[in-house]
């Protein structure tokens, strides 16, 4: 915004209130919009999110049954997971090296 009538004068503080203003309005603006197409992209992931729910919850829910009367099952998958990412991650490094 410039003054016909100044040279190179400084905005008084009233005009710079204004502009700042008019800038908060479009950055609100810009996010009311921008929140808009982030809901309307994300519907399709909500709506089957909502379906899934009670299926995962229920398979969560015999899982953790099932470990908390057999812990030993878990931990002994959870042994053979972390040693197969050990051994996956010692792989990487020696592929890296030898080459």
């Amino acid at each position: 915004m410039t003054r016909p009538n100044t040279v190179n004068k400084p905005l008084s503080r009233a005009e710079r209130k204004a502009l700042l203003l008019a800038e908060l309005e479009q950055q609100r603006i810009d996010i009311l919009v921008d929140s808009d197409t982030l809901t309307n992209a994300a519907s399709p992931l909500d709506s089957n999110w909502r379906r899934l729910k009670l299926p995962l919850y229920i398979i969560g829910g015999v899982a953790a049954v099932r470990i908390f009367r057999h812990p030993g099952g878990a931990m002994a998958v959870g042994r053979k997971a972390l040693a197969s990412y050990m051994l996956i991650r010692k792989l990487k490094l020696l592929a890296k090296v030898a080459s």
